[in-house]
């Protein structure tokens, strides 16, 4: 199952408008083979943007952006995302820019391909998860 098989981050929490630099928590990637960061701007502009960055720190004080991971809002479609398979160092993280004054939805971090399965993903107040096999018809 897709759920065991990856861990959904909460790496930050929605931000109101604004036109200030949001940065995600780092993303520490040990023991899978990429990450997909995900999140929402309230309001389409083509200088709304989201990039990575990577870094060998814990802190992400040194991080430095990955070439070509420039993903803008456009002028119609808000959500965006970034697919980073197999970065070169351990620690990601998600940088966006708001040029226009827009809010930030949650910025999500779903790590996959696992060295080890089944994951545990802590979603503790943030996000509610079932799993279900060949469900029988009748009241959910």
């Amino acid at each position: 199952m897709l759920s065991e098989n990856v861990k959904i981050v909460l790496a930050k929490a929605a931000e109101a408008a604004g036109t200030t630099e949001v940065k995600s928590d780092v993303i520490d990637t040990c023991g899978f083979e990429g990450c997909i960061f995900m999140t929402r701007f309230a309001v389409a502009n083509a200088g709304n943007y989201i990039k990575v960055k990577q870094d060998t720190a814990a802190d992400g004080q040194t991080a430095a952006d990955l070439a070509g991971t420039k993903v803008t809002s456009g002028d119609s479609d808000e959500g965006v995302a970034i697919d980073i398979n197999r970065p070169q160092k351990r620690y990601l993280q998600l940088s966006a820019t708001r040029t226009q004054s827009t809010a930030l939805g949650e910025i999500w971090a779903i790590l996959y391909g696992p060295v080890k399965a089944p994951v545990v993903s802590a979603l503790t107040g943030t996000l509610a998860i079932e799993a279900h096999v060949s469900p029988s018809e009748g009241t959910a």
